[in-house]
């Protein structure tokens, strides 16, 4: 590397460094991490195949291959993994999807039809749509070869040989640096027909969305990239078997993809062992709202919420901790007293009584309406649905139309329970999950912070005064500060 490309290496990540502290997020590079798999020893400027390469990078796809250091398949000395094999050391590793279903990712591998006779496809889902999540874009920008890795794996595995990562269109700066790093990985010969002298191929391609939410489900996903518009179909039949273009599929995230060669390199008792039984190895959590430090923090399956709390430096000072939205926005919100008792994986969550989902911790503090909160949130979903489905074209209009009526003070004493009915009413009765994104929301802040919504409607009970909207707090703290 020559001084001047190294300085400018230096200056693009300071640049981009600058542009997280001017918003108060430190992203990935505060050091806070805890046993860190994909964010170790990322500064924001190694980000380069010779960067991951000296982090171990393509190690586990030599490894498959039989080779051993920088070898060619011309004189390799190591046993090579079979596609069965590869399967069954990720089904062992109790990798979970990380977009937010959770599904056993070798399972799901295990599904695609080995001896199809036609074209089958790899499809990353790098559609981050989730409100609340950021932590697919940070991989795509600064780890991307880790992504490219796991997919040429996880195409071995299959005996796929064309792969599509589609990317979020408003994160356009993100898809100009995956497509560089696929054509650093093409020139190393890490993807083309003959990967690293072997006989087998894989051609990896990158596609742009245009932030269409929806896109971010799977099939919604794979109509976009045919070209069409971007609504989900009807399941079955499943991807597996008709997916892209009608031929077998599997779509994976980001980060699941980014978590493979981690696997594969130390094995998948090694990761199993840093997370806990059935939520194996490490995930990242998109931490944001009322905390001191807010960004991506990567720790094991199974942290204790306080200590993820702590790590991105507790609630607001002067503050206490409210309600937390454990998975990006689409999962129910819990109060600080059941949240505080959970720890960060599949199972606890789900017991508590809501999602992991994608990862995003949204933390509330005691200066949140849950009414206002709930109201932002049925926004996004209306304006969000493709309107395929009459109860999510309609009822996501009618979930935000009531709230706000109670948030500005005209709430009706049956509104309760006719939010509640048109959230049953569209719940499990589409054909996507945005639906139930929209409907689960509601029924929990309803459940869980009733005595607000009723507030709003009764605002002269005695003793029972409204919480101020966010537009008041914002006049009570402009005439404080003018004072």
């Amino acid at each position: 590397m020559t001084l001047a490309s190294s300085q400018n290496n230096r200056a693009e990540a300071q640049r981009v460094l600058a542009q997280f502290a001017a918003t108060g997020v430190e992203t990935c590079f505060h050091g806070r991490h805890i046993s860190p798999q994909i964010f170790a020893g990322l500064d924001g400027s190694n980000w380069r195949l010779k960067d991951y390469e000296a982090r171990g990078g393509y190690q586990a796809l030599r490894r498959i291959l039989g080779l051993d250091g920088n070898q060619t398949a011309g004189n390799a000395n190591a046993a090579a993994m079979t596609p069965d094999q590869v399967t069954a050391e990720v089904k062992a590793s109790g990798l979970r999807g990380r977009g937010g279903a959770g599904f056993p990712t070798g399972l799901k591998w295990s599904f695609m039809p080995r001896q199809f006779p036609g074209q089958k496809y790899l499809v990353c889902n790098s559609d981050e749509g989730e409100p609340g999540t950021c932590k697919d874009r940070d991989i795509l920008m600064y780890n991307p070869h880790s992504v490219i890795e796991g997919m040429v794996i996880a195409a071995y595995a299959m005996g796929i040989s064309v792969g599509y990562n589609y990317i979020h269109g408003e994160i356009f700066t993100a898809y100009l640096r995956f497509e560089e790093a696929i054509e650093e990985a093409r020139a190393a010969g890490l993807l083309g027909d003959a990967i690293l002298g072997s006989s087998f191929k894989f051609q990896l391609h990158a596609a742009h969305g245009f932030g269409a939410y929806i896109c971010g489900e799977e099939t919604g996903l794979l109509e976009s990239l045919e070209g069409k518009k971007g609504q989900p179909r009807f399941k079955p039949p499943f991807p597996a078997s008709f997916g892209l273009y009608g031929k077998p599929t599997t779509i994976n995230n980001t980060e699941t993809f980014a978590a493979v060669p981690w696997i594969i390199r130390h094995g998948s008792q090694a990761y199993l062992e840093c997370g806990k039984p059935n939520n194996g190895g490490t995930k990242i959590y998109s931490v944001s709202g009322d905390v001191e430090l807010p960004g991506n923090y990567e720790v094991p399956m199974g942290t204790p919420f306080p200590k993820l709390l702590e790590l991105a430096g507790g609630v607001r000072k002067g503050h206490t901790l409210k309600a937390v939205i454990p998975g990006g926005s689409s999962s129910p919100v819990l109060p600080a007293a059941i949240m505080m008792e959970c720890t960060m994986d599949y199972d606890s969550i789900a017991k508590a009584g809501s999602m992991l989902g994608s990862g995003a911790v949204i933390v509330m503090d005691d200066s949140r309406c849950m009414v206002e909160s709930l109201k932002r949130l049925s926004y996004f979903y209306m304006h969000e649905s493709c309107g395929q489905c009459t109860p999510c074209r309609e009822g996501t209009g009618w979930m935000w139309r009531v709230i706000d009526r109670i948030h500005k003070g005209q709430g009706r004493p049956s509104d309760l329970d006719l939010l509640n009915s048109v959230a049953d009413n569209i719940q499990g009765h589409t054909i996507c999950a945005l639906g139930d994104a929209a409907a689960m929301p509601v029924r929990a802040m309803i459940k869980h912070f009733r005595h607000e919504f009723e507030a709003l409607m009764k605002p002269t009970v005695a003793g029972n005064a409204p919480i101020p909207t966010l537009s008041q707090r914002e006049r009570a703290s402009t005439e404080a500060r003018s004072a």
